[in-house]
């Protein structure tokens, strides 16, 4: 993206700290006084000075999100409003003193992230559904969240019983329709419908359906049971039902051009629809560093708004217009970015992008500059703020680490090049900068990647070296220009050569892909590498000197220290029959089916195959009996007559039952009650014990399906 970057000049009577800025002395070389290192404590000092303090805003009000989970019970609004009271009188009687207030200013951060979750629930969540519901019911269609093969996923609202069915008091539901007619925003629909508790984690500290569906407003999922019947169409001028045409439109435009697998990753690239991305695609990609290119982000909103400004831009010069042509061509990126946002279906990393897009450009209307850490600040705390629980959903904080530290190394000219030098120079730079902005950002990215996927992408770098000129100079234009050419029935041309762009994306992946496999290695992570992992880029954030890259450092040495995680060696389903012990070859299921939801989710979580015991597994009608790798037995007991031989014969017994009192003192007993209140259990074995997680341990927060 083309931009002017007008900095206000500071005239100081101290003298710079950059030879370049400081007057030439007529000194000889040897007479001249050394340039001293900054300290730490000037680093601090001048980052203070220039009041970076805002830049940690954002970090202390996450800090309060999180401080906010870690308590007890849920925070009290008295409690939280005496906080807010005594912050403010800090904040009144602390006016003579800059570091008072500026201590004050964090705190108030941290106390309202503290409370944010408080508010959200209030204003946006829902009871909880906690047993299954079945009838006829009449609902709201809100959202289409996908639609494939006839299939349809949809948020409905104002769910009304019929035919004598029990009410569900829940805000929204989350449902998927097997069959019928296309559903469509504002549609009011009537089925039989089968509604079902929303499903905790799949392993301790995985994403929280629960919890995030809470702040949705969404208390249940569900299905539909036959067709439903549409009662009452919406009004085609609501803006959601125009949106969802209009992405609906694009989508068939797209697939009435390109095959598969071109069409579902245009489609994602364009609208941000990525149910139709196939498996194998998603999966080459992953490993080729480009899964970023999937999801609606910094790098498609910037090439299509920094294109339309680029454009706008010349075309002005070439008609003669000489005023305000960085201001007008900025309104029209601003415009584009809007425009692009409203058909990306909304996730966080497009919010983000969008949010730094609008402040980067009116800077550039202002005459400020446009690129600095206080506007990636200022992006957070809006996210932060509107949506509180998306701090803890991976598409944040990718995002945001990305973001952070790709403007950190845009602070101190990483990658620069000079705009009097020759075309052969600037191609070569164009390449270096690609190389270095994929190996910041995965560099920044790769902390969270691990926890929230167990994935790396090692060539990340030659990935994104050969892949993104595809993706800027190709594939980019062409979808901008095809969606262009779509009221005119003219996308033929610019969709077919984008689809060209993605087939040859994918040749590159795979030969990337095909390489990275055999590099691979992810290791497990606990909570606290995320915490960790905060503070690195806050620290990143903060300082401008060298001493920024202090964070990160200490980052990758406390991490492998303190917060590598270890592999479970029995893991038992809540909701399934599903429970997988380690074996002489690895994990493998005692009982339970292979490839089941929850099996898929260990095989992912922990990267190995689980399939059926082949061997140490002794079943009869009362149940199973399984012998360990580690010495240690388990018996899966699915009769009551089993327990008086069972628990005093192994060290761990598993039922879905409710065992006796007695068991639990000859074994270590997980019970129908445990898997209830507990969800699914990761256990090791440590000798002669067992230790043990379950995945919820909060049922006093509103978002859990409390068992009754």
């Amino acid at each position: 993206m083309s931009q002017v970057i007008d900095a206000p000049v500071r005239i100081s009577a101290k003298p710079s700290r950059f030879v370049e800025d400081a007057p030439r002395s007529n000194l000889p070389v040897a007479g001249r006084p050394k340039a001293r290192a900054p300290t730490l404590a000037t680093a601090l000092s001048d980052s203070l000075e220039e009041r970076r303090i805002f830049i940690l805003a954002p970090f202390a009000m996450i800090a309060g999100l999180i401080a906010s989970l870690e308590t007890a019970s849920y925070p009290e609004p008295l409690m939280l409003g005496a906080g807010a009271a005594v912050i403010a009188l800090v904040l009144v009687l602390g006016r003579g003193s800059i570091r008072v207030l500026r201590v004050a200013c964090l705190a108030a951060a941290f106390w309202t992230g503290f409370s944010l979750f408080s508010v959200h629930g209030a204003l946006f969540g829902t009871p909880m559904l906690t047993r299954p519901a079945y009838g006829a019911f009449e609902a709201r269609v809100d959202e289409i969240l996908s639609k494939a093969d006839g299939e349809q996923r949809v948020v409905v609202s104002h769910i009304t019983p019929l035919e004598g069915a029990k009410p569900v008091d829940i805000r929204r539901a989350r449902v998927f329709v097997r069959k019928g007619p296309d559903l469509e925003p504002g549609d009011v629909i009537s089925a039989p419908f089968r509604f079902y508790q929303v499903p905790g984690p799949a392993v301790p500290g995985a994403f929280d359906a629960q919890f995030h569906s809470y702040f949705d407003g969404i208390g249940a999922y569900g299905t539909t049971n036959a067709s439903p019947v549409i009662v009452n169409q919406g009004s085609d001028a609501l803006p959601e039902r125009i949106i969802e045409n209009v992405r609906r439109g694009i989508a068939a435009r797209i697939d009435g051009v390109l095959a598969e697998p071109a069409a579902g990753i245009a489609r994602a690239v364009i609208n941000g629809d990525q149910s139709a991305v196939t498996d194998e695609a998603r999966e080459v990609m992953s490993t080729a560093g480009l899964a970023h290119v999937l999801s609606i982000s910094g790098l498609h909103l910037t090439l299509v708004a920094g294109g339309v400004y680029f454009v706008l831009r010349l075309l002005l010069a070439a008609a003669g217009w000489m005023r305000s042509v960085k201001a007008i061509a900025a309104i029209g990126g601003m415009t584009s970015a809007v425009l692009y946002y409203s058909i990306s279906g909304g996730n966080v990393a497009a919010l983000r992008s969008t949010i730094m897009i609008l402040l980067v450009f009116g800077a550039i209307v202002a005459g400020r500059r446009a690129l600095t850490m206080r506007n990636v600040a200022i992006a957070g705390l809006i996210v932060i703020l509107s949506d509180p629980a998306s701090v803890f959903r991976p598409s944040f904080q990718l995002s945001f680490s990305a973001v952070i530290a790709l403007v950190g190394a845009y602070e101190v000219h990483i990658g620069g090049g000079r705009h009097n030098e020759g075309r052969g120079r600037r191609l070569l730079n164009y390449f270096l900068g690609i190389a270095a902005t994929s190996f910041v950002a995965g560099a920044a990215t790769l902390l969270f990647s691990v926890y929230h996927f167990q994935q790396t992408s090692p060539l990340g770098v030659v990935g994104n070296l050969v892949s993104l000129p595809l993706v800027g100079f190709i594939m980019m234009p062409a979808a901008l220009l095809g969606v262009l050419a779509m009221p005119l029935g003219l996308e033929w041309l610019p969709i077919t050569v984008m689809g060209w762009s993605v087939d040859r994306m994918l040749d590159c992946a795979a030969l990337v892909a095909t390489y990275s496999r055999h590099i691979s290695a992810s290791p497990l992570l606990t909570p606290l590498a995320l915490v960790i992992g905060l503070a690195g880029l806050a620290w990143f954030a903060f300082f401008k000197t060298r001493w920024r890259l202090l964070g990160p450092a200490l980052v990758a040495i406390t991490v492998p220290l303190f917060a590598i995680d270890r592999p479970p060696d029995v893991l038992i389903a809540d909701t399934t029959q599903a429970l997988a012990f380690r074996g002489p070859d690895g994990l493998a299921l005692a009982a339970g089916k292979p490839g089941s939801f929850a099996v898929q989710i260990w095989e992912d979580t922990y990267s190995e195959p689980i399939e059926k015991a082949t061997s140490g597994v002794a079943c009869d009608s009362l149940g199973c009996i399984a012998e360990a790798a580690g010495g240690y037995r388990i018996a899966v007991v699915r009769d009551a007559a089993a327990f008086g031989e069972d628990c005093a014969a192994v060290d761990l017994v598993v039922t879905r039952l409710y065992a006796p009192a007695y068991c639990r003192s000859e074994a270590t007993v997980i019970d129908a009650g445990d898997l209830r209140r507990g969800g699914v259990h990761w256990l090791k074995w440590l000798g002669g014990g067992f230790e043990f997680r379950p995945a919820i341990v909060d049922l006093n927060r509103p978002w859990r399906v409390v068992p009754r």
